[in-house]
């Protein structure tokens, strides 16, 4: 093996549809090394550690690999020695063909810091292939006029090595009529040429047959045979003429098979045999055989096979016309290969890093290159990623990429990118690549945990059960793994009178608050403390949530009576003259519950009497009232039994025992009352009695008048119109009169006005009172509203 050492300073430009110039991370020095052709794999070729001036460990450590253009791996770096050794035999003809010198280039790519070492490969050629003629026999047809030293084309042989050990040279087998000149085209390729020495005479030889051998320049030299057939003609003395000597033709290499590519005629001034033209390739590659064909009798060209402007970009055909006295005439046909678009971009992937923490910001995702084997606008490409994603593109050295993320991500906002690397020519039609590309966003702790209430409201109902369940917190955590698991615990009470270790507790793993023992209403209503959530991420984060517990009443206490006082050794009597009326308010049960809510709504029911009718107890006040006028005939003494009771579940009660005393002759000197109220005061109630009672009747007369002209409206309405009375739509108000005192003069009237349409009279219907209570002192003129009283009230005794 050879290492060539010299380093040369190059400025390579290469257009894609943007113009990546020679960056910062690539070096611009190439190296170059040879090896010969058909090598044994493994075989060294340089050790790249010394000529780049890098250590072993450091090609390790920063992943060294070698890439060729073509992307295939002739060569293999081994990290351990820094070796660069061949991983293929090279066949140079393979490889290169008849191109000279046959030249791999390839990149050594290095990471961290990126940099790239452009470096090529010369493959030196063997003598491997003898010179060989594609056609086993040579028809040569001469006349015998032809004068000496006339030359005779031939087919040359074909040699694939190059250089030395290319074809050299042309032996004709010994005869006493041709030798041999070696004619060079100029394009460093030898052609054979069949030179008279002797003349001919068909008569006396009609046929020749001579061996026509190929050499090359290699040692030892190698070499190739094919028999000259040469007809001896009659006399012709006119050959085929062409019109040009070169005929140019473009064809799109997608032309279909079978297709004409053109056609090339001659004319021959000799009549007969003489003038018919044949027309056959002369000197034409295999690779020309195998595309086209002739029609030997047309000059038709036709396509054989498929076109790759890839592989080859034009054919150079010689056509060579022969009449049938065998004088002949050549000319050339350049066949030009038009590039379609039909090869889609290539993209390589180099590198690919598929998790990046989310706080990362300008971390490589991805190395790749691209590239498109077309030409022209066929050949230049755009690349691009989607617009809606954190990430971008950035040119490297020649037609390598990275992926980078463009900022810190938010792994909470998306926890997954699925980049497409699209890749399009600007050929016509475009053709695009596209690959794939899947990056995970790992998680790092940036998220305190959220309770998904600020504060809570928990109600515990009263005499509770220790270790009861009274309510859950919750938090979540936007992060994931240890980072989102959160636990729960009890901060220090801002009151430091407050023992919350002894009222509840927490589950630290799912937030459940529990009740350490019997919380009592009448002792504590509320009481409020602070949870905090706590996440197991390093370093932790944490946040707190208000809980405030309500205790709920529950019926636990019996109504208590205030009035009249029960433990007293003397009962309490209440005095009544024999003279009230109904509804004389003789007393009332005050009582109170040290419950709340609608377990302390008290309501009043007469339990037992003496005189069942006699007494009623108003069920929300306690009042206790006449219900009737009293007579002669009732008895002097009365025990009246009251049950309060409140309105809980189940209901607590309490009784209370009222005696009653009847007196004749009872005046108001005598009256068991706490403090002597003023005549004064007694005359100012008993006006405003009066003047509540005149504006009722007031209000009652102005209700009647209206009444009375609607209904006369509707009577006129009803002549008008056939008899029928209208009823006004909408709501029609129910009550007209709410009048409400404190006093003994206190009533509430609902009135209800129904207006007939279809009858001749109108109905005014006055509704019984709500709550019938009133003191009555004008015996005479109230005498039959006493009596609709005492009918519609109703009485609740036991």
């Amino acid at each position: 093996m050879e290492i060539r050492g010299v380093l040369t300073l190059r400025k390579r430009q290469v257009l894609i549809f943007f113009v990546l110039l020679g960056l910062s991370e690539a070096h611009t020095e190439s190296v170059r090394y040879s090896v010969a052709e058909e090598t044994e794999i493994g075989s060294f070729v340089a050790n790249l550690a010394r000529d780049l001036g890098l250590g072993v460990e450091e090609l390790s450590s920063r992943g060294a690999r070698v890439m060729s253009d073509d992307n295939e791996k002739h060569l293999h770096l081994d990290l351990l020695t820094g070796d660069l050794l061949l991983n293929e035999k090279l066949d140079r003809e393979e490889l290169c063909g008849s191109s000279e010198p046959c030249v791999l280039h390839f990149q050594v790519v290095l990471e961290n810091p990126l940099q790239f070492f452009r470096a090529e490969l010369h493959v030196k050629d063997i003598n491997d292939h003898s010179p060989a003629f594609l056609d086993k026999e040579i028809l040569i047809k001469i006349s015998e006029s032809t004068t000496i030293g006339t030359t005779f084309l031939m087919e040359s042989a074909q040699d694939l090595d190059v250089g030395s050990n290319s074809l050299q040279n042309y032996t004709i087998s010994p005869n006493s009529h041709f030798y041999i000149k070696i004619r060079d085209s100029g394009d460093r390729k030898i052609y054979p040429e069949l030179v008279l020495d002797r003349a001919l005479d068909h008569e006396e030889e009609p046929e020749l047959r001579l061996t026509l051998t190929a050499l090359d320049g290699g040692s030892p030299p190698k070499s190739g045979t094919t028999l000259v057939l040469i007809e001896v003609l009659d006399i012709n003395d006119n050959a085929p003429e062409f019109p040009h000597s070169l005929y140019e033709v473009q064809v799109l290499e997608d032309t279909p098979l079978g297709s004409r590519i053109i056609t090339i005629s001659a004319k021959d001034l000799d009549a007969g045999n003489y003038g018919k033209i044949s027309y056959t390739f002369f000197h034409a590659s295999e690779d020309i055989r195998k595309t086209f064909e002739i029609n030997t009798i047309s000059g038709e060209i036709n396509l054989r096979s498929s076109l790759d402007f890839e592989v080859i970009q034009s054919y150079t055909i010689n056509i060579q016309a022969t009449d049938g006295g065998g004088l002949s005439e050549k000319c050339t046909l350049l066949v030009k290969v038009i590039d379609i678009n039909d090869n889609p971009p290539e993209v390589t992937m180099s590198s690919i890093t598929k998790t990046i923490p989310e706080n990362a910001s300008e971390t490589l995702v991805a190395l790749f290159s691209v590239r498109d084997q077309d030409a022209g606008d066929n050949g230049r490409m755009v690349c691009s990623i989607q617009d809606d994603l954190p990430f971008f593109l950035k040119p490297m050295f020649k037609n390598f990429f990275t992926l980078v993320s463009e900022k810190a991500l938010d792994r909470e906002s998306r926890d997954e990118y699925n980049i497409t690397i699209t890749v399009t020519d600007l050929g016509t039609p475009r053709l695009q690549t596209q690959y794939n590309i899947t990056v995970l966003i790992s998680d790092v702790n940036d998220n305190v945990p959220s309770f998904t209430q600020t504060s809570y409201i928990l109600l515990v109902r009263e005499n509770n059960s220790p270790a009861l369940h009274i309510g859950s917190v919750s938090a979540t955590d936007r992060d994931s793994g240890t980072n989102a698991q959160v636990t729960y615990s009890l901060l220090p009470p801002q009151d430091p009178h407050l023992p919350l270790n002894s009222l509840v507790s927490i589950n630290t793993d799912n937030g459940h608050l529990f009740a350490l023992r019997s919380l009592d209403y009448e002792a504590l209503q509320a009481f409020e403390f602070r949870v905090g959530a706590t996440d197991r991420g390093s370093p932790a984060l944490s946040s707190e949530a208000l809980v405030r517990v309500v205790v709920v009443d529950d019926n636990d206490n019996s109504p208590f009576v205030l009035y009249p006082l029960q433990n007293s050794s003397a009962p309490c009597t209440e005095l009544v003259p024999r003279a009230a009326e109904a509804g004389y308010l003789v007393t009332k049960v005050v009582a109170v519950d040290g419950d709340s809510g609608q377990n302390a709504w008290l309501s009043f029911q007469l339990l037992k009497a003496t005189e069942p009718g006699l007494f009623s107890v108003w069920a929300h006040n306690g009042e206790v009232r006449t219900a009737r006028p009293l007579s002669e005939r009732d008895a002097a003494k009365h025990r009246l039994v009251v049950l309060v009771k409140d309105n809980g579940e189940p209901p607590l009660s309490a009784t209370v025992t009222l005696h009653v005393l009847l007196v004749d002759g009872f005046s108001q000197p005598y009256l068991p009352l706490p403090e002597a109220a003023p005549d004064q005061a007694q005359a100012d109630s008993l006006t405003v009695y009066l003047v509540i009672a005149l504006a009722s009747v007031s209000s009652l007369f102005l209700f009647s008048v209206l009444l009375f002209v609607a209904v006369r409206l509707c009577r006129r309405n009803r002549a008008a119109s056939g008899g029928r009375c209208s009823v006004p739509e909408g709501h029609f108000p129910g009550h007209l009169v709410d009048i409400s005192g404190t006093g003994t003069l206190s009533q509430s009237y609902q009135y209800e006005v129904c207006l007939t349409g279809g009858s001749e009279t109108s109905e005014f219907k006055f509704l019984k009172p709500v709550i019938p209570n009133f003191q009555v002192h004008d015996t005479g003129r109230n005498m039959g509203e006493k009596e609709n009283f005492r009918n519609s009230f109703e009485f609740n005794i036991q």
